[in-house]
């Protein structure tokens, strides 16, 4: 886990691939088909169970064996999430990359990318794909959080509180109080 909280909004894709079984109005007795590549679905159990070094370890087999770019897709997403659980954005921007050269409509990789981005401290890169994301999915809580995470980078508030502890300001009444 980072320091920075990163993994608390990461939009881990957690997919079991399943391969349709029997149809449930059968009579006969059913047999439960398992996902088509269980090293994907291992690792993104992991990932979510919060084992991000196991996560990433499944996944990377998973990705050897991945079939089609739904696959492909899935595994790069959760590499780049379960590496910046691990606090290595640069290996995770590769699998954000990957993502979006698969799927540039997925705005999942462009959470996690900004989040890359603003562990690298690439403020303009990051600032863009939160707004690509945005337009993606303008409802997503997660990139919200990510805009603010952003925003405490870019916008920090300070603290402006004075506490006058002097006896004659607490006999005092405050402005507008009447006595």
């Amino acid at each position: 886990m980072t320091g920075r909280g990163y993994s608390v909004v990461l939009a881990v894709l957690v997919s079991l691939l399943s391969i349709p079984g029997i149809s449930a109005g059968q009579e006969t007795s059913k047999t439960v088909i398992g996902p088509r590549n269980i090293d994907l679905a291992e690792g993104a159990n992991a990932l979510l169970a919060g084992d991000a070094a196991e996560g990433v370890r499944l996944t990377l087999r998973g990705l050897q064996m991945a079939q089609g770019n739904r696959e492909l897709k899935i595994a790069h997403s959760n590499l780049c999430a379960g590496y910046m659980m691990l606090d290595l954005p640069r290996k995770a921007l590769e699998h954000c990359d990957a993502v979006i050269e698969i799927d540039d409509t997925y705005w999942r990789a462009y959470n996690n990318r900004a989040l890359a981005y603003l562990a690298l401290n690439r403020l303009e890169e990051s600032e863009a794909d939160i707004r690509r994301g945005q337009a993606l999915r303008p409802e997503s809580t997660t990139l919200k959080i990510v805009k603010g995470m952003y925003l405490d980078e870019t916008q920090p508030v300070t603290e402006r509180v004075e506490v006058d502890e002097r006896r004659d300001a607490m006999n005092e009444p405050a402005p507008g109080d009447a006595r």
